[in-house]
This record gives structure tokens, C-alpha cells and sequence, in this order.
């Protein structure tokens, strides 16, 4: 495409993405690899490489995406945002902001430690600080190539029959950080493929941006907020690995004469240092109010053991845990290992698992 010919690629293993590299003020056009399925970049490093025929993608061009914007410092993005997300690299638009408490135990006030409780190790007093989150859309051309993820999907729901454990999962369904999203702007009136664009975003291009919510949106966040709601989100680094969980209350069900209580909780593992390292083991405690303290350990995470480098910093998995309490608490380690063989543990944040007092009726997917 003749737009691109003077631009350089972002290179991230096999898959690239490229910006214009004229002016630091302006719009910033930014192009992907044509072809089915063909985009992300997991934008993980800052390396500009030039393009040439030795690192470009076999059998594929360049196709205009849009145009980048300067990210916002302060305020939030509106609904109908296009964006690519700044870690794993993907396309997506913001369906509607979250205001969530951010635990950070890296800022936590330099206070005494306290000896270990219930709710886990040693640990600092911590205080909540409003943090701005967003539920997205992903685009699915790209979900096939974010390799450092467990899944595409981040949303799960119980079923809708009282006695089932089954769940359902609203694919390309995620939740973004406020700076992790890089904007962009689009002439497409459809930009983003996913089942629900079209269904919750109407376009009107007298509108900045140009997708405005329609009713279905406002009635589906409504109706599902208990189970959407991102209300808390924690966050600890150890020897240059953040880990950051952020837990979700799904509902309750009968079973054998006893309620039990379900969660998911997101994890995200980062490499803040440029030694690679690789997840071996977990070791989680968990405590329910019922007064049981249960103690899990195992192989990795989600059935691997994901390697964590310069150029693939992060890795992200959804896991489940159920109780036979309202609440409980949650907290533990990750072992990794370095390239020597040597080995360091890096703490998981405690967290609260609380039920919703109010629950009413169960979630309802769009099928």
C-alpha cells in the first residue's frame, strides 16, 4: 500500500504492526498485515525496526487501520473508543468505564508489617485509590495471535439452572486498564468484528467518537451489572514481577442442601526487568468464613507455565473458585524459575472474595 511504504514496523515475533514516524505532534497512521485474521502486533516493546522484504510477513501487505490519537492523561474515553491495547497488542472499542479501587501494595504507606492473618502473609496497610477500568470488545481477527493470554474471553457467567456448575463465556468480552489502551480513529464504519459491535454501537459520525450506544447496550450493562461490576483490583511486585488479580462475584447455587458460591478471578503477571524467567508452580491458601483454610498446589497456571521475556512481558489467565460461604479471602505465590535453574517466589496480593447482598436474578447472555 502505497500510504505505508515510508513507515517502520513494530516487530513482535511473526506478527508486526506500523506507525508513521513524521512529526511527534500530529495524528500517528498506523498500519497491519492484510489478510483473514491478519493484525496483531502483542505491542510489548519499543523497538522500531525497518521494514524490509527479510521481516515481512509472507504474502502480506499493509492495510491502513486508522490513526492514532494522543492518549488521555486525564479524563476517561467515552462509550464507542477504538483502541489497541498496549500490552498484547489487540484491536478493541470501549463499551463503557468501570471506576474500580486499585490496592497497590508497591505505594502502600511505609508502615510497620503486621504479623499474618486470616487474609494472608505479612502485609502493609493498604488504601483503595479510584482507578479508572473499561469493559471492551476485542476484534476477532485478532484474538488467534494474543499468545500470552489463556483465553480471549474474560467474562464468564454461571449457568442458568440452579443446580449446574456449568458455565458460559462471552468470547472477546474483556476488561482494559486506563493505560493500557492506545486510541486511534477509523473511517470504517464497522472497525471492529465482533458479534456484538453492531449490536450495541450505532454510528453517527457527528459524534466524537463516532459509535454512540444503542439501547440494547444500556439495557444488557443494566440488567448484568452484579456480574459485570469490577469493583476491586490488586496489585503487588516482587523481584520485578507485578501481579495484579482483580476478582469477580458470579452469583450462588443450590447444591445438595447447601449454597455455594462462586468467583472468577483475572490474574495478570508482568516482567518489569529484562531477565527472563518462566512460571513453574503455584501455591494458593484460600479461607472461607465457614472457618475451613484450604491449600492448593500445583503444576504452572491453567495448565501451562508461561515464559515471561523482554519481548512477551506479560501473561493473563481467568480462573474460578467456589465456597460454601458468602466471603472468604484469597492469597498465596507463584514460583518461578531464572535460567540458571535458581528459583524466587513471588507474592499474589491478598484479596476478598464478597458476594453480592442484593443479588436478584441470574446473569442473561445475548444469544
Amino acid at each position: 500500500m502505497a500510504g505505508c511504504v515510508a513507515r517502520r514496523a513494530l516487530t513482535v515475533g511473526s506478527r508486526w504492526w506500523s506507525r508513521s514516524l513524521t512529526g511527534t505532534r500530529g495524528p500517528r497512521p498506523f498500519c497491519a498485515a492484510g489478510g483473514a485474521g491478519a493484525f496483531p502486533p502483542v505491542a510489548t516493546t519499543t523497538t522500531l525496526r525497518h521494514l524490509s522484504s527479510r521481516n515481512r510477513p509472507e504474502g502480506k501487505v499493509l492495510e491502513t487501520v486508522g490513526v492514532f490519537e494522543v492518549p488521555k492523561q486525564n479524563g476517561k474515553y467515552e462509550t464507542g473508543q477504538l483502541f489497541l491495547h498496549s500490552v498484547f497488542g489487540y484491536r478493541g472499542v470501549v463499551l463503557f468505564p468501570w471506576q474500580a479501587r486499585l490496592y497497590d501494595r508497591d505505594v502502600a504507606s511505609a508502615a510497620p508489617e503486621k504479623a499474618e492473618n486470616p487474609a494472608g502473609h505479612g502485609s502493609k496497610e493498604v488504601k483503595g485509590k479510584t482507578h479508572t477500568y473499561y469493559q471492551v470488545l476485542i476484534d476477532a481477527r485478532d484474538c488467534p495471535h494474543i499468545s500470552q493470554r489463556s483465553q480471549t474471553e474474560a467474562v464468564t457467567f454461571l449457568a442458568n439452572h440452579d443446580d449446574s456448575r456449568a458455565l458460559y463465556a462471552i468470547p472477546g468480552l474483556d476488561y482494559v486498564s486506563h493505560e493500557d489502551i492506545l486510541p486511534y480513529t477509523s473511517t470504517d464504519q464497522v472497525p471492529i468484528q465482533h458479534e456484538l459491535f453492531e449490536r450495541f454501537l450505532l454510528y453517527d459520525q457527528t459524534k466524537a467518537p463516532p459509535f454512540v450506544a444503542r439501547e440494547t447496550l444500556r439495557a444488557w450493562q443494566e440488567k448484568n451489572h452484579p456480574w459485570l461490576e469490577l469493583s476491586d483490583v490488586h496489585r503487588e511486585t516482587t523481584e520485578n514481577i507485578r501481579v495484579t488479580v482483580i476478582p469477580f462475584y458470579m452469583g450462588m447455587r443450590e447444591a445438595q442442601n447447601s449454597h455455594v458460591y462462586w468467583w472468577r478471578y483475572c490474574i495478570r503477571l508482568e516482567n518489569l526487568d529484562s531477565d527472563v524467567v518462566q512460571l513453574r508452580e503455584r501455591h494458593w491458601r484460600i479461607f472461607s468464613l465457614s472457618g475451613t483454610l484450604e491449600t492448593v498446589r500445583g503444576r504452572g497456571v491453567v495448565g501451562r507455565e508461561p515464559v515471561l521475556s523482554k519481548e512477551q512481558p506479560a501473561f493473563q489467565y481467568s480462573s474460578h473458585v467456589s465456597l460454601q460461604a458468602s466471603s472468604g479471602h484469597m492469597w498465596g505465590t507463584f514460583r518461578f524459575e531464572r535460567p540458571d535453574g535458581s528459583h524466587f517466589d513471588v507474592r499474589i496480593p491478598p484479596f476478598s472474595l464478597e458476594s453480592n447482598k442484593d443479588e436478584k436474578t441470574p446473569p442473561s447472555g445475548l444469544h
